[in-house]
């Protein structure tokens, strides 16, 4: 199946002059992965060192932006709401036992990519586990995020 070109079809503006697009999403639009993290040092550290994503902006000492495998990571120090988001507060995960969000990272080999990981210093959950369709295994980063390694069979 061959997918449609997303493109600006049809350009409209506003009467203040503003783009108004009548498709999304368009050419141009990256997704960006949000992790709240208590200390953004120790994160980047992580991310860089044993994931091996790539540094491309560091704000401040309050925020990262990572670049690893075509995709955007965005690690931030948590903070209380803004006018934007006037009763949104980012915090880092509380429980690592209660997960409502995790990355999933596809390998062409989980118990290669567990070696690998467990020698740059990733603390598994468990060793590889095969289920039949898929091989996979679970890490948490320092802040209690986790992550999973998979591999389909």
């Amino acid at each position: 199946m061959t997918l449609p070109n997303r493109r600006w079809a049809s350009t409209k503006y506003s009467k203040w002059g503003e783009w108004m697009a009548s498709e999304f999403p368009v050419d141009g639009v990256e997704l960006t992965q949000l992790l709240v993290v208590a200390d953004v040092e120790r994160a980047r550290t992580f991310y860089r060192d044993v994931l091996g994503a790539k540094v491309f902006r560091e704000y401040g000492g309050t925020s990262v932006v990572l670049q690893f495998q075509g995709n955007w990571l965005l690690l931030v120090t948590g903070g209380g709401p803004t006018k934007d988001k006037p009763d949104v507060t980012f915090a880092p995960p509380g429980d690592p036992k209660s997960v409502s969000h995790q990355l999933t990272l596809r390998v062409p080999s989980c118990r290669a990519a567990y070696d690998v990981l467990k020698s740059r210093g990733a603390q598994f959950i468990t060793p590889p586990v095969d289920w039949g369709g898929e091989i996979r295994c679970f890490f948490r980063d320092p802040d209690g995020h986790l992550l999973e390694i998979s591999e389909v069979t």
